[in-house]
């Protein structure tokens, strides 16, 4: 494994968003049951809340070493339900063999160039009846420095979630979600073009934005949203 250093430097801010983990382990907490994989776990803000206890074993993998170490020392300072371990590189570093009740990208799929290869292989791991949960980014208009300066390469329409399907999984749930917080970031694209957020932002649309999205996300029928929600289940083999 070649070594990799992550560009991005927002992960301790968006650890602040607690209403938007909350709302999103609301959502895909039944999947993540079993023995769960964490792709691009980062510095674990994550996994400190979707790993909850339901999980026999939880995996957080890691390609910045620095990144892991990180989360190594914030495991061992506060223990979680479920200790994790954390391991360094990448899904094409694991064992080819199904190994995993669920896989989980929660803004990751969007800085890795092939997805749909990283997808497969992805798919591959699962276990009978597993499910490989995606959140990233939504919509290519709202691409802003924001994005790049963190190293997306794109952002993603339900088009896209649907042409990444491969042919040993079936897309189950495809949705969008914080339709409220595609203000912010419609304005943050037309008129604030800011490289990164700060607390305060992260702060604001995490009190304000998000719990108003938790409750009018269902009225628009998870159709609007600033994040694409992904779950494809793996077939039988």
């Amino acid at each position: 494994m070649k070594p990799y250093r992550y560009i991005g430097e927002e992960l301790d801010v968006f650890a602040l968003a607690h209403n938007w983990k909350a709302y999103l382990r609301s959502v895909i907490g039944e999947h993540l049951t079993g023995d769960v994989l964490e792709v691009g776990a980062g510095i674990g803000a994550t996994t400190r809340v979707f790993c909850d206890g339901r999980q026999r074993s939880w995996t957080c993998l890691e390609p910045d070493c620095d990144l892991a170490a990180r989360l190594e020392r914030s495991i061992a300072d506060a223990p979680l339900p479920v200790v994790p371990r954390v391991r360094i590189g990448t899904v094409g570093d694991l064992p080819s063999a199904p190994a995993y009740d669920a896989i989980l990208y929660i803004d990751v799929l969007e800085h890795i160039e092939d997805d749909r290869a990283e997808l497969a292989r992805a798919c591959a791991l699962l276990k009978p009846n597993g499910a490989v949960v995606v959140l990233g980014p939504a919509h290519q208009q709202l691409y802003t420095a924001f994005d790049a300066h963190v190293g997306h390469f794109r952002r993603y329409n339900r088009s896209m979630f649907r042409a990444l399907t491969p042919p040993s999984a079936t897309l189950e749930t495809l949705r969008y979600l914080d339709s409220a917080g595609m203000l912010l970031s419609a304005a943050n694209r037309l008129f604030l073009r800011s490289g990164r957020p700060t607390p305060a932002q992260i702060r604001l649309w995490d009190r304000f934005f998000v719990t108003t999205s938790r409750r009018i996300d269902g009225f628009f029928g998870y159709r609007v949203g600033k994040s694409l929600l992904g779950v494809w289940r793996g077939r039988e083999r």
